[in-house]
């Protein structure tokens, strides 16, 4: 039966699913955003691509590398999603 209890734990489930699916790429584009700025700081040089590029290259190799782990936890999630399907409606 589809209670509040419930309908809270989905939600939960589903932002605690968000923070893990986005953690690798939003980590990894801080930890490079971060290293730049620190070489940006050292040699002064101010180029806004120099920032941007290597951003990109680490958030989609990151999700290259974590992609099939995103994927395990998104498929996981959809089947018990459907699984408690007919729970809900009795």
């Amino acid at each position: 039966m589809m209670t509040e209890k419930y309908v809270l734990d989905v939600a939960w489930e589903t932002i605690m699913l968000t923070m893990k699916v986005s953690a690798p790429a939003l980590l990894a584009t801080l930890v490079v955003g971060l290293l730049v700025s620190i070489f940006q700081a050292a040699t002064q040089i101010n180029e806004q691509n120099l920032v941007f590029i290597p951003k990109v290259l680490a958030m989609t190799a990151t999700v290259v590398i974590a992609g099939p782990w995103v994927l395990r936890l998104l498929i996981t999630f959809t089947i018990d999603i459907f699984h408690q399907i007919p729970q809900v409606t009795h």
